[in-house]
């Protein structure tokens, strides 16, 4: 057994089950690149063992009532047969490899595109509550907005992402969790990382036996990840139970970016760079951006100060406004 591909899957499955993605758009990758794994048989591996591993993440998720199953049953409707069909679509064209690189591309600019959205809707969040603490703009909510299922549109959702994942195995959390982001505004971090896990177990087991049936499968790469991925998850799902939504929010940018620049076979030099320019400027420019709206530069300073001068229903407003922006602390 290759200890370095145990030890790998080990470190994607703590991200999946933390974020609920980038199985495929790091397993994958890592399988080609770092183990010289072809394509094909690393998408068909990694999609066996995301069938494995995504279940014991799920659980966790089910166990705390992080996951809106309504939701997952629409999605599954579109998924499943789509991931199915999305097999049969790849062997039909061939190697697909001109479709599979077309299709990544632009999955990643989507996974970047989403990444930006955080942070846009993050400071969008910090300038309503300037504006509300100045007088200058309406009160901010003290609730989300309620959840209401929207039926096509999550099936549609569920037929594109699937498709995608039988073609590629990229797109069970990345595509599907930016879909819920922009359709379910009102979703907790938590709550889209587990039903985006649970929904994901239906759709790659399709995938998986769609690709098993073809006999891409190779057993010596697919259990090494099975042994790493399954502990690694159910860590990763432990973790995103119990952090607050913000530092959930953090996590899924930085793996959308992560994901996102692999997809569009950024080198790992420059990837590296981008990642740890994200990790030390990042902090230090919303530190600056909350000093020029008036706010201490860490939230945490400012959830102290409000325990100490306002009333504890204030405090807790602070927090969710924070969680919901993703905003550092």
């Amino acid at each position: 057994m290759d200890w370095g591909m145990v030890l790998g899957s080990f470190a994607v499955g703590i991200v999946v089950g933390l974020t609920g993605m980038g199985g495929g758009a790091l397993m994958t990758p890592m399988l080609v690149l770092f183990f010289g794994v072809s394509p094909l048989t690393a998408v068909s591996s990694d999609l066996v063992a995301s069938a494995v591993m995504k279940p014991a993440g799920s659980i966790v998720h089910l166990r705390r009532g992080t996951v809106n199953m309504r939701l997952v049953g629409y999605l599954c409707i579109g998924s499943v047969p789509a991931a199915f069909a999305g097999v049969f679509v790849l062997k039909a064209i061939g190697d697909g490899e001109q479709v599979q690189h077309g299709v990544k591309i632009a999955l990643g600019l989507a996974i970047l595109f989403t990444a930006s959205l955080l942070m846009v809707r993050a400071y969008m969040r910090l300038v309503e509550r300037a504006r509300s603490r100045d007088g200058k703009g309406s009160p901010l909510p003290q609730s989300r907005p309620e959840v209401r299922v929207r039926p096509f549109p999550t099936i549609l959702l569920g037929v594109v992402g699937g498709l995608i994942v039988g073609m590629t195995s990229v797109g069970s959390g990345s595509l599907i969790i930016i879909g819920l982001m922009l359709l379910y505004p009102g979703l907790k971090a938590s709550q889209l990382v587990g039903t985006d896990l649970v929904q994901a177990v239906p759709l790659v087991a399709s995938a998986a036996l769609g690709h098993a049936l073809y006999g891409d499968l190779d057993l010596a790469i697919s259990i090494p990840l099975i042994v790493g991925g399954v502990p690694g998850a159910y860590i990763g799902a432990q973790l995103s139970a119990r952090l607050p939504g913000g530092i959930v929010r953090r996590a899924l940018a930085f793996v959308l970016l992560a994901s996102g620049l692999k997809l569009l076979e950024v080198s790992n030099e420059v990837t590296a760079v981008i990642l740890i320019a994200a990790l030390v400027v990042g902090p230090i420019m919303w530190m600056l951006i909350r000093r020029h709206y008036g706010f201490p530069a860490l939230a945490s300073v400012e959830l102290r100060e409000r325990r100490r001068s306002g009333p504890p229903g204030d405090t807790d407003r602070i927090t969710r406004s924070e969680d919901e922006a993703g905003a550092p602390r």
